[in-house]
Parts: C-alpha cells; structure tokens; sequence
C-alpha cells in the first residue's frame, strides 16, 4: 500500500499553475473533475480529505479583464474577491456529482499564529470533517496585506495540516520532487525520493518558482517540509499538471519526495503542548478522574474538584490531584470562569448552566499530556 492510500486525514494543496489554464485564465474543467474523482474515491474510503487551493486571482483578474503584469495591492484583492466565487463554484459543482458537500474557508496569517483564531479554525475544520464534508481552503487575499500573508499556499497548506493533526500533505505542484538542482537548468541534477530531515544541504538545493502565477518555489516547500514534519505530518511532493495526477499518487505509479516525520500528529502535538507552552492555570481532579485519565481517557467536567489561575479557553493548564501532585497538562475547552461553573457536573448541564452548548470535555485526550 502506498503512503497516501494509507492517509486517514490529508491535506492535498493545488497551485495556480496547474488549475488554471495561463493562457486562457479558466479553470482546467477535465483536470478539476479527475481530482475530485480521485477526492471522493479516498472520501468513501474513509480518509478525511482538506483542498487548499490557490487560482481565486487568476480567475478574477480574467473576469475583471485586469492587464497582463505585476498587480497593485488593491488590484490582487479586487481579484481574488471576485475570483473566489468562482473558485468555490468550480469545487462544489465537481464535488456535488460525488454528493459531497464542499465547505469554504478562508484564512489569513494571523489565523494561525494568534491562540484563539486557531483553535476556532482547528476546531470548524475538524466539524465539518466529521460532518462528511470537504473544506476548500485559500489565503484570505482579499484582506490580507504583504505584512500578514502567507505568500504563498505550500506554507499554508502546512499550516493547514499542522492545525487539524492530519497525517498526509500533498504538494500538487510543477515538478515531480526534490532533486539536488534544478533540472531544469541542471543536467545532472539527481532525484531524492525520500527526505528524513531538511538539513542546510537540502535546504541548498531548492530552486525557484517556474511561473509567473506561482509565488512558491522549492524554497517554501521545504519551508512546508519543516513544518509538516515537526507536526509529524509526512509530505509528498508531486508533479500535478497531468490529468489524474492524485490517483497516480494513490496508485503509487507517480514518482514523488517523500518528507518522512520520526514522530506522528498525535505525539507531535502531545510533545508540542508538554514542552512549548506556559502552564496559566491548574485544575485539581477527584480520585475517578485520576483513574480516568491513567487509562487514556479525556478530563470531564464532573471530575474536577477545584479550578485555580484565570486562563482563556486554549491555554495551557495543569491537572492536579487532592494532594498537589501534577499528573497531566493539556488545553483546557474552557475560560477560567466557566471551567468553575461547570466543575463537579455533569456535561449534559454545560447548556444550562453557560447558556451555550460547548465541549463534553473539558481537556479532550487528544488536546492532554499525561505524566
């Protein structure tokens, strides 16, 4: 089985160059319809698909009869405005013969640097996810600035599949992998097919975007490499410009570079939140919850016991037992005023008792690092 058959939630990102026909500023219709074949033949398989797909100022400049050349600011985001639409158009109407839902989201830099946008982002893509649908994903162009935006969809892409711990990411792109030089320039550049770690010798390799639609190159594919990795994400990238080219993936019958992460999502994650965050408050826990949690189960309101610190609902806290012993630290689902109201009751009453019907957990397992 290949890596990407065995993908349980991937991430896939499109780049302009190769959905969009550069001469005449249209989706490419029998591309888009391959892919989403290939899309709804992983979705029934059970592998929770993400698209993050650029084209949004392509289409739009074409529709607002823009001229040829570098776009002003302003420009680049009239575009994209109106070239989303179509955009998103183009994704459900090849999805919708499948009879999977497409969802838009669009994000920004900041979505997925500031501690709350993130975890809101995280948390509608992981709904609609187990909705059965499928999110397509872009930069927010029409309000980001060259201050704030990615620049580019392989690093956003990685952004992407850090955010929802996906296991697969896929770089769509104009060449076929990772050689130690251009080849297109280089004779004798040789194919890597498989990355273990982006050393300053890997990092030397990488060239520069073929196409003026492109703003990426292999330098934020590595970029991407880096942060998928470090999330224990594994990476392919792959020449996606033939018709199929995803079901090739699938087949195992496309050459491509692997980026091979030691760890998983999970553990990532988990290592992420023991090691890299400051603890803001402590919860202390009754002696089922103790037993709860050494079994590997999620923290539920019902058992805790006392709720110290004042912390927002994202940060980072400790979970205590009655003597002050420090047996776990995870995200807390709660600000610290409703982590008191609701500890000690069950998770049936968080409506009542809130007003708004949040999480059953207050530290899911998966977001909690036991000691």
């Amino acid at each position: 089985m290949t890596p990407l058959a065995g993908a349980r939630r991937l991430v896939v990102k499109i780049g302009s160059s190769i959905l969009v026909d550069e001469t005449k500023g249209e989706v490419r219709r029998d591309w888009l319809e391959a892919l989403t074949n290939d899309v709804a033949r992983l979705h029934r398989g059970g592998c929770e698909v993400v698209l993050v797909s650029s084209g949004a100022i392509r289409l739009g400049r074409t529709h607002l009869r823009l001229p040829a050349g570098p776009l002003r600011l302003e420009e680049s985001q009239a575009a994209a405005a109106t070239g989303q639409i179509q955009l998103a158009q183009a994704y459900q109407e090849a999805l919708a013969r499948h009879g999977i839902t497409v969802a838009q989201i669009l994000l920004t830099l900041n979505d997925s640097e500031e501690r709350r946008r993130y975890l809101n982002a995280r948390q509608t893509m992981a709904t609609l996810l187990g909705l059965g649908a499928i999110p397509v994903i872009n930069e927010n162009d029409t309000v980001a600035t060259d201050e704030i935006r990615f620049g580019d969809n392989d690093r956003l892409g990685a952004r992407v599949a850090e955010m929802i711990s996906a296991d697969t990411l896929v770089l769509l792109s104009d060449i076929d992998g990772l050689y130690t030089g251009d080849p297109r320039s280089d004779a004798s550049a040789t194919f890597i097919p498989e990355i273990r770690e982006i050393t300053p010798e890997i990092e030397a390799m990488a060239g520069v975007a073929a196409s003026e639609m492109s703003n990426g190159g292999m330098v934020t594919k590595l970029m991407a490499g880096r942060i998928a990795m470090a999330a224990g994400c594994r990476m392919a990238i792959a020449d996606g410009r033939k018709v199929g080219a995803l079901g090739a993936l699938i087949d195992g019958t496309a050459r491509c570079s692997w980026f091979l992460p030691e760890a998983s999502p999970l553990s990532a994650r988990k290592k992420w939140i023991k090691g890299s965050l400051k603890p803001s408050g402590t919860l202390v826990v009754d002696d089922g919850a103790v037993r709860a949690l050494s079994t590997g189960k999620s923290l539920l309101p019902a058992g805790v016991t006392a709720v110290a610190g004042e912390f927002r609902r994202g940060d980072v806290v400790d979970v205590k037992d009655r003597g002050g012993r420090v047996l776990a630290r995870g995200l807390v689902a709660y600000a610290a005023d409703d982590a008191r109201r609701i500890a000690g009751r069950k998770s049936a009453e968080i409506e009542r008792l809130l007003g708004f019907r949040g999480r059953d957990e207050i530290v899911h397992r998966d977001d909690l690092v036991v000691e």
